[in-house]
């Protein structure tokens, strides 16, 4: 089949999923438990993405699959995935390859629908694998026809399987955490950056890995930012996810909401205010704004994969740059106000596409936009915008002329799962 005919077959997908919008949508609720209007924005968001496939014909167009014609790669996916998905799938398949895919096992009649719709478009091209992410992980490792893994997930998970990617000489992507740094200087336009702040960090109620993590407000703004960011979230209405009102619902995870029970009370031990919220109640989680949190604390250190927002002060850009570079995870930064935030991005910035790294890198990240908006910092991602971070937040394992290396970086999916023609 030649890029063209794949490339139909792809617009031919955006139009059934526009189709099944409303039962994706209400799948993804029922699964997943995030909101309705999230889960309807996300249809919305894929089947737009998959337009733009057609800017890509020069790229891929000119690119075979890594492990030769017939090969295959395996897909898994994190729990918070439900229509972004065929970005990633697609993504791998535009290239040639055929694609296994593995969806959380919260997410499977998600799984079943997106099955129903890709089977009459894609046939065996796309399979769909329904056990668990250990045998798929193991099936991968063993099927010689598999040349590369494409994880999203916990770096904690995948790290154990290194010595059996270096064995076997397959390719990892992994796709994994992050813990954001959101950073306003004085100079900043408040309004844009609250709005960027509210919608990124509470859509999904907090749950995708690039939601800011740690927001680092400039000393001579700080009371002035969080009154105004208080008053902003003493809007959002709690409550059940199929409710088209409700912006924050109860979080998925038991895990994530443990920890984030945990990082609420060190916060308040160890001398921080929570200026709203932080009640939970079962897996609902109210929204919270913490202040004077400390870079040791553990809603700063670990992943809040919920609808809590840690936030500190800052003095100076030296020290902005310092704590900011100070994490495990180098995924996304977002910055916002003049020269000093231009400084800033510029040093936590990494190179624009993956390289070949010594060992895992730190204190470089691979997305930085500075007075931008994440939703149109994010549109084309995974197509024509490479994502991707650099620590633990994701790399590549391979295996090149016999020698195992790691890479780090944004990258493609597409460019990762092929070779140039």
């Amino acid at each position: 089949m030649s890029f063209e005919e794949r490339l139909q077959n792809v617009l031919r997908l955006a139009d059934a999923l526009n189709e099944h919008r409303e039962p994706m949508a209400e799948l993804a609720v029922q699964d997943l438990r995030f909101t309705l209007k999230d889960c309807r924005r996300e249809v919305d968001m894929a089947v737009d993405r998959l337009g733009m496939f057609k800017e890509t014909a020069d790229i891929l167009g000119v690119r075979t699959p890594l492990g030769g014609p017939g090969s295959q790669v395996s897909l898994m996916l994190s729990y918070n995935g439900s229509a972004w998905v065929n970005t990633a799938i697609i993504s791998i398949y535009l290239v040639g390859n055929r694609v296994k895919v593995k969806f959380s096992s919260r997410g499977r009649n998600v799984m079943k629908l997106t099955e129903s719709i890709y089977r009459p478009i894609f046939g065996d091209d796309v399979t769909f694998f329904d056990g668990s992410g250990a045998s798929c992980m193991e099936d991968s490792l063993r099927d010689p026809d598999v040349s590369a893994v494409v994880v999203f997930g916990n770096d904690e998970n995948i790290m154990p399987y290194e010595e059996a990617f270096r064995k076997t000489g397959k390719k990892l992507v992994f796709e994994g955490p992050g813990s954001d740094p959101f950073i306003v200087f004085p100079d900043a336009d408040l309004d844009l950056a609250l709005a960027d702040l509210m919608a990124a960090k509470f859509t999904y109620s907090g749950q995708t890995c690039t939601a800011p993590k740690r927001i680092f407000i400039h000393e001579s703004i700080y009371d002035e930012f969080l009154e105004k960011f208080v008053d902003r979230v003493k809007t959002l209405r709690t409550g059940k996810p199929e409710e088209e009102s409700t912006d924050i619902a109860p979080v998925v995870s038991d895990f994530a909401v443990r920890l984030i029970g945990d990082q609420l009370q060190e916060a308040s031990r160890l001398g921080a205010e929570i200026l709203i919220g932080g009640r939970i109640d079962g897996n609902l989680i109210y929204p919270a704004v913490v202040k004077n949190s400390t870079d040791e604390m553990l809603g700063m250190r670990e992943e809040v994969f919920g609808p809590v927002a840690f936030t500190t002060s800052f003095s100076s850009t030296q020290e902005v740059v310092s704590r900011a570079k100070n994490h495990k995870y180098g995924l996304r930064a977002a910055l916002f106000g003049g020269e000093e935030a231009s400084a800033a991005a510029t040093a936590l910035t990494g190179e624009d596409y993956c390289h070949p790294v010594a060992t895992y890198t730190f204190g470089r990240f691979g997305t930085v936009i500075c007075n931008q908006m994440r939703t149109a910092s994010w549109r084309g991602a995974f197509i024509t915008k490479p994502v991707g971070g650099y620590g633990y937040s994701g790399w590549i394992w391979e295996t090149v002329e016999g020698k195992f290396r790691i890479k780090q970086g944004p990258k493609l999916l597409s460019i990762e799962t092929s070779v140039p023609v």
